[in-house]
């Protein structure tokens, strides 16, 4: 079996699959091009890579023979995770390689940015003693927020209370009793951004995470606070942090990582009050080390049909049960997507009741963890996948209940997905349309809603006008409308408007539309 490796490794990975055995070939092709990997892939068994090699869906077509990909790492953005699970090829990685090694580079930038570390060696070796200019400020007493507490936000919170740091975190899915276990407060994302002297985030970027620190965000922070990216670039608006930093909203900002990469073009670069380094994060010896070996081990178990520990994409499924799974997939991640985008408050409990056809269908638990890594990926950083949701989702105090029942209204299967926060209870219906998947009901409404796009829903009250009143404030904002579904339960009750529209919807939208009269609620959701 050929297991083609593609990116820089470290060699404790690779001697260990050279002493696999006679029946494992290893072929190290560093900085491939394009083209010789859609030629050296076609009889490759396995393929092995970082964060260079981009693995297309044309690059998985082509590896006619390829029954598993690797990658050396936590975040598989540049893996085609659809057009691999549709080929049955197995996509594993290495999420707990970098955890320490990540937390203690943060913790490193903190520390620069509070005593001017990178600016004072500077001055010195240019000539200078400038002991004045650099007075820093201590960390004991002083408020760290955490945005995710995944493995690494939490690594990064431990280590600060030796700082004797107050922790504040903002994380949906870890509980207040949870928080107080870790001894950490838990607490809103305004919360965290309005009391904290640094802000590190150790979020994944999503839809849901892209820009989540924008104007509006840090206008909400404490004036002369730091603010610490070692996650993903995209999460922080760096022309609103610019911004900041120029006007002096903000004290100084410590970035490993950046929207576009390398960031030679970016003012931020510029600016004394700002530290960056070149993703260093995962770069340690040991943590290149584990990630190797850990991503080989892993590789070689799945093809020798031994379980693997971190699959990414699919469960280990008879493939008869998984041809009848695999059309509800789509729509259950999506289920759980659009779920957590409109619940607010902290999750308590989530049920999900299979109805119609589905009951007859063995291992819909398969289901229950697509539905939970909708709702659990937009936050976390460590690997969420087919196989662990459950897992993580029970970890963090969330109560999971599956169901089933023979009634399915006027379709053939139907899915009830209840979400349950400490705020407010959600109730959602989904099915598949021919193969689409689509949305038929928002808490007690009836609708006909493809889970796709960016949509806003608008409950408001039965009368004239509401309608014309919402349409125009949208175009006031330059936001053009693509289709519109308007419903409700009883004549005089509170309709629903389900609206799709082609720009972003800021918070500021949605403030401005919560204003109008006759409005009761407002969310927006993009998939």
């Amino acid at each position: 079996m050929k297991i083609l490796i593609t990116d820089v490794l470290h060699e404790a990975g690779v001697e260990f699959l050279k002493k696999a055995g006679d029946d494992i070939e290893v072929e190290a092709s560093f900085d491939i091009s394009k083209e010789e990997l859609l030629e050296k892939v076609k009889d490759a068994d396995a393929l092995i890579v970082r964060s260079r090699t981009k693995v297309t869906r044309e690059v998985i077509e082509a590896g006619k023979k390829l029954k598993v990909i690797g990658r050396a790492g936590v975040g598989v953005d540049n893996i085609d995770l659809k057009a691999a699970t549709e080929r049955g090829i197995v996509v594993v990685n290495a999420p707990e390689a970098t955890s320490i090694t990540v937390a203690e580079h943060t913790l490193g930038l903190i520390l620069s940015l509070a005593r001017n570390i990178p600016q004072a060696n500077a001055s010195l070796k240019s000539g200078k003693w400038e002991k004045k200019k650099f007075l820093g400020v201590e960390l004991r007493g002083k408020t760290l927020g955490v945005i995710g507490l995944g493995r690494i936000g939490s690594a990064v919170a431990k280590k600060a209370k030796a700082f004797e740091m107050k922790i504040l975190a903002y994380d949906p899915y870890i509980s207040k009793e949870r928080g107080k276990e870790l001894g950490i407060e838990i607490a809103t994302l305004e919360e965290v951004l309005k009391n904290s002297d640094f802000v590190t985030l150790h979020v994944p970027l999503t839809k849901q995470t892209y820009r989540m620190i924008d104007k509006q965000a840090i206008s909400k922070m404490k004036n002369n606070a730091y603010i610490i990216n070692c996650a993903r670039g995209g999460v922080i608006d760096e022309e609103a942090l610019y911004e900041a930093l120029i006007s002096e909203k903000l004290a100084g900002a410590a970035l490993d990582v950046f929207e576009k990469e390398p960031p030679f073009d970016s003012p931020l670069l510029k600016l004394e009050n700002v530290i960056v380094t070149p993703h260093l994060g995962a770069s340690t010896e040991e943590a290149q080390r584990l990630a190797s070996t850990i991503v080989c081990e892993e590789v070689l178990k799945v093809l020798r049909n031994q379980p693997a520990r971190n699959v990414v994409n699919m469960p280990v499924v008879p493939p008869e049960i998984l041809e009848k799974l695999k059309g509800y997939l789509p729509l259950t991640e999506k289920l759980g997507s659009f779920g957590i985008q409109i619940a607010k408050g902290r999750i308590k409990e989530i049920s999900i009741i299979y109805c119609g056809k589905l009951i007859e269908i063995e291992q819909v638990n398969v289901l229950t963890n697509s539905i939970l890594c909708g709702i659990l990926k937009p936050i976390l950083t460590e690997g969420v996948n087919l196989l662990n949701a459950s897992v993580i989702a029970k970890n963090r105090g969330i109560k999971i209940t599956e169901g089933k029942r023979e009634e399915a209204e006027k379709f053939e299967s139907l899915i009830i997905l209840n979400i349950k926060t400490d705020a407010e209870e959600l109730s959602l219906r989904g099915t598949l349309v021919g193969e689409e998947p689509r949305i038929v009901g928002i808490d007690g409404y009836d609708v006909s809603a493809y889970p796709e796009g960016r949509i806003l829903l608008v409950v408001h009250e039965d009368k004239p006008g509401m309608i014309g009143k919402v349409a125009l404030s949208l175009g006031e904002r330059n936001i053009n409308i693509a289709s519109m579904q308007v419903g409700r339960k009883k004549k005089g009750e509170p309709q629903l408007m389900v609206i799709y529209v082609d720009h972003k919807i800021t918070k500021d939208v949605e403030k401005k539309i919560a204003e109008i009269e006759g409005v009761y609620k407002v969310r927006s959701v993009e998939l």
